[in-house]
Order: C-alpha cells, then structure tokens, then sequence
C-alpha cells in the first residue's frame, strides 16, 4: 500500500492532481500529517467533498474495521498541509460529529456509493474530517522550505529532461503552477510576517522579491512555449535565488517555534 500510495502521490503532483488508475475522475487531495508516534510527516491521497471554504475527507479505510493511520494523526495534530490540483496550503483539521457528520457522509455516500458500501461493511462508524484553510499562516519553517525547494528543483528537471510532447507540457504546467503558488505565499505572508520580525532582513527580502518578479516574468514565458535558452536561464536564476533564500532565511526561519509550520 505504502508503494501504491507514493505511486500516486507522485502522478498526482506531476500532473496537477490529475491520476488515473482506480482513482481516475475522482477528486483527489494529498494530505499531509504529522505522525502521532513518530513525528514525521506522511503524505495520503484521498477523497474529499468541498463544502464551501473547508475541504472534507473519509477515513474510510475502504471500509476496514479500522480507522486510518493518518486519522490518528489529525487527532494528535490538527495541522495538515492539503494538496488540492497545484495548490497546496495549510488547514486544521477537525473531525465532524453527530448530525452534521453523518449528513455529510450521506452526501458523499450519494456522490460515489462505495462510501456506503464503507460504511456498511464494518462496525466503527467511518469519521469525517473537514479541512479548514489556514491561508493567514506562515508557509514554512527552514526545513519546509529546503523541501519545497526540493520539490521545484524535480519539477524543473523534469521539464528540462524532455518527454513527449503531451507529457512536456504537463509536467511544464505543473511547475510553472507550483512555483506562482510557492513565490505568492512568501510575497503575501511569509515575507510580510518575517518584516514585522526581524527589521534587519529588509535588504535580502527585498532582494527576494525583486528576484521573484525576474522568475514570475521567466515562468510566463515558458507556459507559452517550452524554449531551451527560457529553461536555462530559469534553472539558472532559480538556483542562485534558492541558494541566496536558503542562506539567510531557513536559520531564521527554524527559529519560529512558535510559528505553525504550513
């Protein structure tokens, strides 16, 4: 399960939560937990329902008599991070209770009946948890942003390796939509929280700043057309600017403790 799961994850993430398989046409979120033993994060797919703001998930288990390990991990810690198509966000997570969760897994039940075939096939009533966004929090602590780093480094090289040209463009998309919504999250809260905080980082984040509009122009250019020289330059520029961002914010940034990571 753990190697389908990451089978997935990953196909999720290279076309922008789009997957086929069995979960082909279903809506899709990875949520992201905090293990309640370990404390190390673990990434699941799964099935949600929108109502409004909040984002709803089944810990269906498909229909097992036991709930989910990533279950267990909303209720020793609420905060998640949700990938939902090319965004990606923080959310706390709360499990619905009484009539409010049971009308909202008859909802879903209606939706795809195998949710009722769930819940009917085991004894333990089948949680629901809503996901409320948590837009206004810091969008990582040092490490995070090494990851998400990471993270745009594989897409990027990806693009750069080639592929066939439906494959190309996919995988040039979903960069292109990570790095807006990474490069927007720091201009709109991480930067403005870490000004209010610490006076002295004005000259790297402004540079930062002015780095990120260089790369939002480059990015645009390459969802026109995937030209070599763009990509270049891109890797290039992008490179030096997580080089330059990881050197003067990520020990900053690991000093927040009290800061929820996202």
């Amino acid at each position: 399960m753990s190697d389908f799961n990451q089978q997935v994850i990953e196909e999720f993430r290279a076309n922008g939560g789009t997957v086929g398989g069995m979960f082909e046409g279903a809506p899709l979120v990875l949520l992201t937990t905090t293990g309640a033993r370990t404390g190390r994060r673990r990434t699941n797919p799964a099935v949600y329902l929108r109502d409004g703001e909040r984002v709803l998930v089944f810990a269906s288990n498909a229909g097992a008599d036991a709930n989910p390990a990533w279950y267990h991990n909303v209720l020793a810690n609420p905060r998640v991070i949700v990938e939902l198509g090319a965004e990606r966000f923080a959310a706390r997570a709360v499990p619905l209770e009484g009539e409010e969760r049971d009308r909202m897994y008859a909802r879903q039940s209606a939706i795809d009946p195998a949710f009722a075939a769930y819940q009917e096939g085991t004894a333990r009533v089948i949680p629901v948890v809503a996901l409320h966004p948590e837009a206004e929090r810091l969008q990582a602590f040092g490490d995070e942003l090494v990851r998400i780093h990471d993270y745009l480094r594989g897409e990027l090289a990806k693009v750069r390796e080639g592929a066939p040209a439906a494959d190309l463009r996919a995988h040039c998309l979903a960069f292109c939509d990570a790095m807006a919504f990474h490069h927007n999250g720091e201009d709109r809260v991480a930067f403005p929280h870490l000004d209010k905080l610490f006076p002295e980082l004005k000259e790297p984040l402004d540079r930062l700043r002015a780095e990120h509009a260089v790369i939002a122009e480059l990015v645009g250019k390459l969802r026109d057309a995937v030209e070599p020289e763009t990509l270049d330059r891109i890797a290039n520029e992008l490179e030096a600017h997580f080089a330059y961002e990881e050197e003067r914010l990520v020990p900053v940034l690991n000093s927040l403790e009290s800061v929820p990571w996202a």
